[in-house]
């Protein structure tokens, strides 16, 4: 008998300990769940790492002229923006900078930065050398017949503010962009096991000479 009572006894203390540990577990994961909405939701979290992008890419996110042209990131499209910061993660595009920004970031705050940025619509910084606009706009919108080169509104849209994957040219940095197409394939599609959709800009890059990046970057750094 005192065996029997011994034994239903180490079975209740074995119960106990299991719910225990069952109710440990489940407030864990309820706390790490509000902690991501919170993230989302405009918490600290979000607000610390908007503001740490913001030292770089402006306070409006309008882009920033250092040591290097840092990209305007503002009414950018989120899509765009959540596959390019995957892209420094995956080596699709070299920049050991954003390597170690992005590949720290989680999905939930990926989305809640790619959502920020894109709410945001400053002033363009301009810039660009204004003798070329004219010429900039009729590559952007009709292309170069001669040399084969499609217009690129209509991938980026007549007032070059993009769609899901196809990012926002409006308003961009003339030097970064100058500086993106004529290094196209030096820091793009990168990762042979990882196809990017970037290559369908490898032609277009390589087919245009320089003097005709430099004009289409000085029209897109004026547009709204």
């Amino acid at each position: 008998m005192k065996i029997l009572r011994s034994y239903r006894s180490r079975l209740a203390g074995a119960a106990g300990l299991q719910l225990a540990l069952f109710a440990i577990a489940l407030s864990v994961a309820e706390h790490a769940n509000g902690a991501e909405k919170s993230a989302v939701h405009g918490g600290g979290d979000i607000k610390a790492k908007m503001e740490y992008c913001q030292e770089c890419h402006g306070l409006s996110g309008q882009g920033y002229r250092g040591y290097y042209p840092m990209p305007r990131l503002a009414g950018q499209q989120t899509e765009y923006l959540k596959n390019q910061l995957q892209a420094f993660v995956e080596h699709r595009r070299t920049n050991n900078i954003m390597f170690n920004v992005s590949h720290t970031l989680s999905p939930a705050m990926i989305e809640a930065l790619a959502a920020d940025f894109r709410e945001l619509n400053p002033k363009p910084l301009g810039g660009g050398p204004k003798r070329l606009v004219a010429t900039g706009e009729r590559i952007f919108q009709d292309g170069v017949p001669d040399a084969n080169v499609a217009a690129c509104a209509a991938c980026h849209g007549p007032d070059a503010k993009g769609a899901g994957e196809i990012p926002r040219l409006a308003g961009q940095l003339h030097d970064y962009i100058f500086n993106k197409l004529t290094n196209w394939s030096k820091e793009r599609g990168l990762n042979p096991t990882k196809p990017d959709t970037a290559a369908v800009m490898s032609p277009v890059a390589h087919s245009l000479t320089k003097p005709q990046v430099e004009a289409v970057a000085a029209y897109l750094s004026y547009l709204k």
